[in-house]
């Protein structure tokens, strides 16, 4: 009744994807991407069951996973959930687990219409594919939450570790067919945007006293907050550029607030020719980092349009963490915004043209805001880059991103798939 074939990992060629559907005679069709799978009781049959109730496509499912510990001698046994599939998860690096069960024939008739030989993206062409066709309310692709399998893991570096291999030089090429891939499914499906094809950007109102301003919202940081404000008003502009910098806190409690105060009542140079230094504590409602956002545009009095640097990633020390230098070299003027659709950030940092921004604000959510935003933008309106590093960013171990559980993993991965699908919807949308 099944056919088990094996692959190494998501990254696999075409012609790999197109072998497994020729050698599959069964009426279903297992690929694992990691070794040594082992079953929960009755778990190969659960996953037959509700792939035959639901006429979907693909099943996969939530698992255990098996670790290492520091020492290699034991194994610990920890949960490992997924999320549910939207039609915006079109991220490459989509978890699935290490088991995915699909239906023979539909396998075969999506495989019969890949045209396009990857070296890569095999297999994340086939699983896009397969989202193109609903049937009447079917998720072509269905998750099944429940622990049914064990599989092996292999990769035990933490979440923030982890979070810049797609920007990584060593990935470039299989980026590069990712991106291929990507946007031959967005033709497909009507959500392609042209190149150069944008709106006029809207026309400012009054006069604005400074050219830019520098934001910086925080919460509990008391650590690296005088850095920081330091360093932004430490900048050199010319005439007539000016700039000021605003400090907006959302109700710490390990002496920031005191901490910015203090620098203000007792620091001369924080006012000095350079820039003008604003000081915004939050009331107490809810915010999360895109309310504060939201709060220092309608305080700021910048003019500019929306742009994104490069920074280089250090530590607490100032020592380089690799992958050294984010870049972003994924973005490109014709294709960018279309890729946006595939990566999970846009990277930093952003600068924005305010009678546009305010136009569209920023979600009130502590993780994806600026995702959201500059996937908003790029839908009509041009994005620039600068390549030059222009700051250093600092990771320690409270980056709200540096060692997330699994839990945080899926509900950060899973918001930003919902992003993409409201992107997506929009654009299939637009005439």
């Amino acid at each position: 009744m099944i056919d088990t074939f094996y692959l190494p990992g998501r990254v696999c060629s075409s012609q790999a994807i197109r072998e497994i559907a020729e050698k599959a005679t069964a009426q279903y069709t297992m690929i694992c991407l990691k070794p040594d799978i082992e079953w929960v009781y009755l778990g190969q049959e659960r996953m037959i069951q509700v792939l035959e109730m639901t006429g979907a496509t693909m099943v996969y499912a939530d698992h255990f996973q098996m670790i290492k510990c520091e020492n290699e001698e034991m194994i610990k046994c920890v949960e490992a959930p997924v999320i549910d599939y939207q039609i915006g998860a079109l991220r490459d690096d989509f978890d699935f687990g290490a088991v995915l069960l699909w239906d023979t024939a539909k396998l075969k008739a999506l495989v019969a219409q890949m045209d396009t030989d990857y070296e890569f993206a095999g297999l994340y062409d086939l699983r896009l594919r397969s989202t193109e066709y609903r049937v009447q309310n079917t998720d072509l692709i269905t998750h099944i939450p429940e622990y049914l399998y064990y599989e092996v893991e292999t990769d035990t570096r933490k979440s923030g570790e982890k979070l810049f291999d797609y920007v990584d030089p060593r990935n470039r090429a299989v980026q590069v067919e990712m991106e291929q891939c990507v946007t031959a499914h967005l033709k497909r499906i009507g959500a392609y945007l042209k190149p150069s094809e944008y709106k006029e950007l809207p026309v400012p109102g009054n006069p604005y006293p400074v050219t830019a301003s520098v934001i910086i919202p925080c919460k509990n940081r008391a650590r690296t907050i005088a850095d920081a404000i330091h360093s932004a008003l430490s900048q050199k502009v010319r005439a007539p550029y000016s700039f000021n910098v605003i400090v907006i806190d959302d109700n710490s409690t390990d002496g920031t607030a005191e901490k910015i105060q203090e620098l203000m009542n007792g620091d001369a140079t924080l006012n000095g020719a350079n820039g003008e230094l604003i000081y915004i504590p939050q009331d107490k409602s809810w915010h999360a980092i895109g309310g504060n956002w939201n709060v220092a545009t309608l305080n700021s009095q910048p003019l500019f349009g929306m742009v994104i640097g490069t920074y280089q990633l250090t530590n607490m020390a100032g020592e380089i963490l690799p992958p050294g230098v984010i870049d972003h070299r994924e973005w490109t003027d014709d294709n960018g915004r279309n890729n946006a659709l595939r990566i999970n950030g846009l990277g930093a940092p952003r600068g924005f043209y305010v009678p546009l921004l305010r136009t569209i604000n920023y979600p009130t959510t502590k993780y994806g805001e600026d995702y959201a935003v500059g996937l908003r933008i790029s839908r009509d309106y041009p994005i620039g880059r600068i390549y030059d590093v222009l700051y250093n960013c600092r990771r320690w171990e409270d980056n709200s991103d540096a060692n997330c559980d699994i839990v945080a993993m899926n509900r950060n991965n899973w918001y930003k798939d919902r992003l993409r699908s409201w992107e997506l919807q929009a654009r299939m949308n637009n005439d």
